[in-house]
């Protein structure tokens, strides 16, 4: 039996191209690109995972954070602190205050709404520090990385006036 070969539609058998020849760095190029987005992706989605299971163990859920402190509120003449308490409950933050942990006399303060994607998560930060210069700790509320101050006033806690918050600003700048 002879083997012959024949050249089928007349083209060369040997030739296959497909990619032009310039072509071939553009397309790793691009496919470098692609991958390096994929792997920002990848690895954003990861850092935000694990940032969220932190501040599930820091905070529970929903988030919540309590402080001690004597601010000077009539039921502390015992020695015993009083407790805040600071929860973000369906994006709506409320601080709740228990002068001298005496819960039968317990106080809200309502806080601001929260809007935004997985703003339930968000935690509360509560400090004291005398913001007003009387001498008295007022309660400073700290939500990603926005502070609403409420004044130690009259044995309890409440929003500054209009002409108080200009007073505040003067005082710590914007």
């Amino acid at each position: 039996m002879a083997v012959t070969s024949k050249e089928i539609n007349g083209k060369g058998a040997g030739r296959v191209s497909v990619v032009p020849r310039g072509l071939g760095p553009v397309a790793y190029g691009v496919t470098f690109v692609l991958a390096a987005l994929a792997i920002y992706v990848l690895v954003g989605t990861a850092v935000e995972w694990g940032r969220v299971k932190l501040d599930d163990l820091r905070y529970g859920r929903p988030r919540t954070t309590h402080l001690e402190g004597y601010v000077g509120h009539g039921a502390e003449v015992g020695g015993r602190p009083t407790r805040l308490v600071g929860l973000n409950i369906d994006r709506q933050v409320v601080v709740l205050e228990l002068p001298a942990g005496d819960a039968t006399q317990v106080r809200s303060l309502p806080g601001p709404y929260l809007f935004g994607a997985d703003e339930h998560l968000t935690p509360v930060i509560l400090s004291l520090r005398d913001m007003d210069g009387d001498g008295l700790d007022d309660l400073i509320v700290d939500v990603r990385n926005e502070q609403v101050v409420y004044l130690n006033r009259d044995g309890g806690f409440r929003l500054p006036t209009p002409e108080e918050q200009q007073v505040l600003l003067q005082k710590h700048g914007s």
